[in-house]
């Protein structure tokens, strides 16, 4: 039996995707694929596409129908602000809504995905999340989503965000908020697909989170998340040490943090379970399995 075809739409422009690997990070997208391939060896293979990248090579409908799951990235772009790197993603993702390849979309991707399907997203009012995530809570619905099967129903993720969804598509269903952003998980049916997407990222490892500590030096201290770099750095170093000792409970009770965040098998979960219930039945009923 082949392999199940993935495509992911990094969010980046070719600018920032330097800069976090300046910092010590990875480029988004090959940080997403190198985690597909781990969690489905042998299962899927992954392509990349740059829609932020001037001249892209892009799919079109018949090239996205050969994809049985599109995943997209998180950004640091701001989607309110437009642009070419901005709308060329728009159009790709409205390509992907005459299909019927599911998507997946993490922080920027769910917003990407609000604002083609007809929603809206704004800056948050309350400022950046970033870190871990707290109490995100699911919704009567969410509890009974395939996304989040096997996750409990309260629990911290990793984060970084200055936007948040602020009006969900029509059609759209809440899956999960907490008391920072309202949307913290949706399913938006569009087209003829359906897409599930999550504010915070579930496919980060600890390392991703302390290069963008690193690239968001000094913002987070004039912003009053730390009282000085020398805070930050402390920070920083534990975030170091959980992904080299992620069994360290006096970390994990000094950050308040359990199993959702520091088991990988938890804290990817959401992506796992869309393979699971979207991508390989989806294979399927195209009789491609």
């Amino acid at each position: 039996m082949s392999a199940a075809r993935l495509l992911v739409v990094e969010g980046n422009t070719a600018e920032a995707r330097a800069r976090q690997v300046a910092f010590g990070g990875q480029v988004a997208s090959e940080g997403y694929a190198q985690l597909l391939r781990e969690l489905f060896p042998g299962t899927v293979t992954v392509d990349i596409c740059y829609p932020a990248d001037a001249g892209a090579n892009l799919p079109d409908a018949s090239g996205l129908e050969g994809y049985d799951g599109i995943a997209i990235t998180g950004s640091s772009l701001n989607i309110y602000t437009g642009g070419p790197e901005i709308s060329q993603q728009i159009d790709l993702m409205r390509t992907a809504f005459t299909t019927d390849v599911p998507v997946f979309g993490s922080c920027w991707g769910l917003q990407l995905l609000t604002v083609a399907a007809g929603g809206a997203v704004r800056r948050n009012p309350r400022g950046r999340e970033v870190g871990f995530g707290r109490r995100i809570r699911m919704t009567a619905q969410g509890v009974e989503h395939p996304m989040f099967d096997g996750k409990p129903a309260v629990f911290e993720a990793m984060t970084v965000h200055l936007d948040e969804v602020e009006t969900l598509p029509e059609g759209a269903r809440l899956l999960a908020s907490n008391d920072h952003s309202v949307v913290q998980a949706a399913e938006i049916p569009v087209g003829r697909t359906v897409c599930w997407g999550v504010q915070y990222h579930p496919e980060y490892p600890f390392r991703e989170m302390a290069a963008i500590f690193r690239r968001l030096q000094p913002s987070l201290v004039a912003e009053g998340f730390f009282a000085d770099e020398e805070e930050e750095a402390t920070f920083i170093a534990d975030l170091e040490h959980f992904e080299r000792e992620p069994a360290n409970a006096a970390l994990a009770w000094r950050y308040g943090i359990d199993g959702a965040v520091i088991r990988k098998d938890l804290r990817t979960l959401e992506i796992a379970n869309w393979i699971t219930h979207q991508v390989l039945p989806g294979r399927a009923r195209r009789l491609r399995g």
